[in-house]
């Protein structure tokens, strides 16, 4: 389990354009005024990781099965089935083109050719790595872009010089009003990931074969609570550079040409490096999501999970071949991404319920059961999401 790295295939999933869209709007309009919706984010994504973790090595089995052998009714059962399908395969699928295109518009700073031929590339690319059925080619890859991004973020941050006087004055004085909940939602939304849970299950239930249940569960907690930090700080320093840039400035951000207008607080070499953060964001959402939606889907349906059964390849092909498609067609990520986030984190409650429900419920757990720490932990998470949701629906109907 050593060798184990799905924690920072974790952290390398919720680490896309659509995060760093979020926490560079984030710092823009509301410098570090929002971190403590980061702050609570990560503490959610560490908690309901570790259930989905706990689950795949005590189960052997991923998230979706677990609710379908909950579900003793036909109906409950097809319901189960009907939300995995719809809210992951499909879910992803959109998310699959901002990926794509993220990823595009950090490598036509570099070479101009167009997004739409970057993201027919990028596709292909994520294509032909999937295809390999290689666990562990995918898993060295993300790895390594993950630390890439951590890098050239911070390097990034450093340059701007940041004002650490300013930033702690800010932190220390949290918002939440009507102007700011959709970029709160939005922040908890492009972390706490629904498919990732999916996706942590599944993986630590395979590289977990064999081994020492116990040791496992230990050595996965440990490595997911590090990684989704460095996801956490990654975040963090997008935020921070944001801020620099635009807070209480006269410019205005926009996603297709962040990097750009960065320019006259970083400078030029800031730019190219905040370029190729983008393009290592995109490209390891890209391949992590059509992944999450293959061991989702396939579970749900009860077909073959195995990374090289036809049914497994089939749906993150359809994932892929659609985010291509869509970002080819010159599809403008902004206010589509930071919505996507917003619709996650109104899923999530929905989806962290039903895990919290199996990890009380299922009768092959065991010993690896949530204890009342995990549930109040859990409880506390959802509770919040759900106020929040609330708030936002509140302020759409009242």
């Amino acid at each position: 389990m050593a060798k184990d790295k799905s924690g920072y295939i974790i952290a390398a999933a919720f680490i896309g354009p659509g995060t760093v869209t979020t926490a560079s709007l984030a710092g823009a309009n509301f410098g570090f005024h929002l971190v403590w919706a980061l702050l609570f984010s990560v503490f959610a994504t560490i908690v309901l990781q570790d259930m989905a973790a706990r689950l795949g090595v005590a189960s052997g089995k991923g998230l979706a099965n677990a609710m379908k052998d909950m579900a003793y009714k036909p109906w409950l059962r097809n319901t189960f089935i009907l939300l995995i399908v719809c809210a992951i395969g499909i879910g992803n699928a959109a998310y699959e083109s901002g990926n794509l295109t993220g990823a595009a518009i950090g490598l036509d700073a570099f070479i101009n050719i167009g997004i739409g031929p970057w993201a027919t590339i990028l596709g292909v690319i994520a294509i032909v790595l999937l295809y390999s059925g290689s666990y562990q080619w995918i898993e060295t890859v993300l790895v390594y872009l993950v630390f890439i991004m951590a890098g050239v973020f911070l390097i990034t941050l450093l340059v701007a010089k940041p004002d650490l006087s300013a930033m702690l004055a800010q932190f220390t004085s949290p918002k939440l009003n009507a102007d700011a909940i959709t970029t709160v939602l939005a922040l908890i939304g492009t972390t706490i990931v629904p498919y990732n849970l999916f996706l942590h299950a599944s993986l630590v239930a395979k590289s977990s074969e064999g081994l020492d249940k116990q040791a496992a569960v230990k050595a996965c907690r440990s490595q997911s609570a590090k990684a989704i930090s460095m996801g956490g700080l990654i975040t963090l320093i997008v935020m921070a550079t944001a801020m620099m840039a635009f807070f209480n400035q006269a410019a205005t951000m926009d996603a297709s040409n962040m990097g750009a207008q960065l320019k006259p607080v970083l400078g030029d070499k800031a730019q190219w490096f905040f370029a190729l953060g983008l393009f290592a964001a995109g490209l390891t959402s890209a391949i992590t999501a059509p992944l999450a939606a293959a061991y989702a889907v396939t579970g749900a349906l009860g077909l073959s999970d195995n990374m090289q059964s036809k049914p497994f390849k089939a749906v993150w092909l359809v994932i892929i071949l659609i985010g291509v498609s869509v970002a080819a067609l010159g599809f403008k990520p902004l206010p589509a991404i930071l919505f996507a986030q917003a619709t996650n984190a109104l899923l999530l409650p929905v989806i962290a319920i039903f895990l919290l429900v199996v990890m009380n419920k299922s009768h092959t757990l065991g010993s690896f059961k949530n204890t009342w720490k995990s549930n109040i932990a859990g409880g506390i998470v959802v509770t919040t999401v759900v106020a929040l949701g609330l708030y936002k629906l509140s302020g759409v109907f009242l």
